[in-house]
């Protein structure tokens, strides 16, 4: 997803602090003067937000929220939302904790001590289609995640066509009674043809599907809209 510099972009901010949330807002101002911005103070009012309002371009989540543990806030919403670009705003920039968001799917990291004319400009690459990192991570991070990346690009390498459809359907959020309507199979073969995707990637449920499938997508070596190798240039 990308945006001209004049056209209006859709930003959710989620940060339970009222004065930070005031900052981004500031920042998205400085990168899109006319954005339409809303703010969301916990996890369950962004899940509200988002289940009413499927136009949002990116979401800006702040790491420690109430009630939320670790990586589970940024989890729940790449397995609810796959299709939103969601950048980590923390003020925790352990270079751990930088690999850990970005194997995990996340668009970018913006540590809380950045200036607001980098913010501005991390919101800006991000929406315009990039993986934003600090610098002080840009030569760190990429390594660690071209590794895990190539080997998810061989798992899915290794899919059938079929497999492929079921794997779309997966990330689009339908069941299996959904997907074998649609396939127009029965939903004993779509629970094999589940069950050899997560052999195939060597993962252990349906929420680790769509949040590797998310994980390829922002770093761009899939089609987000079909589940497709992107190839090499």
């Amino acid at each position: 997803m990308s945006l001209e510099s004049n056209a209006m972009a859709k930003i959710l901010i989620i940060d339970d602090h009222p004065l930070f949330r005031e900052a981004l807002h500031s920042a998205v101002e400085l990168a899109y003067p006319d954005a339409d911005t809303l703010d969301a103070a916990s996890l369950m009012e962004a899940c509200a937000i988002l289940k009413d309002d499927t136009g949002f371009d990116l979401a800006l989540l702040d790491l420690n929220m109430p009630g939320v543990k670790g990586m589970d806030g940024l989890l729940h919403l790449r397995t609810h939302f796959p299709r939103l670009p969601v950048v980590i705003v923390s003020g925790n920039d352990d270079p751990r904790i930088v690999s850990q968001v970005i194997a995990y799917g996340a668009a970018g990291f913006i540590p809380k001590s950045s200036k607001k004319s980098v913010l501005a400009e991390a919101i800006q690459s991000v929406i315009n289609g990039a993986v934003y990192l600090p610098e002080q991570f840009g030569t760190e991070q990429p390594d660690a995640v071209d590794e895990k990346t190539q080997d998810m690009i061989k798992r899915l390498a290794s899919l059938t066509p079929q497999q492929i459809k079921v794997l779309k359907m997966l990330c689009d959020g339908l069941l299996n009674k959904q997907i074998a309507y649609e396939l127009r199979v029965g939903e004993t073969t779509v629970k094999a043809h589940v069950s050899e995707i997560l052999r195939k990637l060597n993962v252990f449920s349906r929420t680790q599907v769509v949040i590797e499938v998310a994980r390829l997508e922002a770093l761009g070596a899939i089609d987000n809209s079909t589940v497709q190798l992107v190839p090499d240039t």
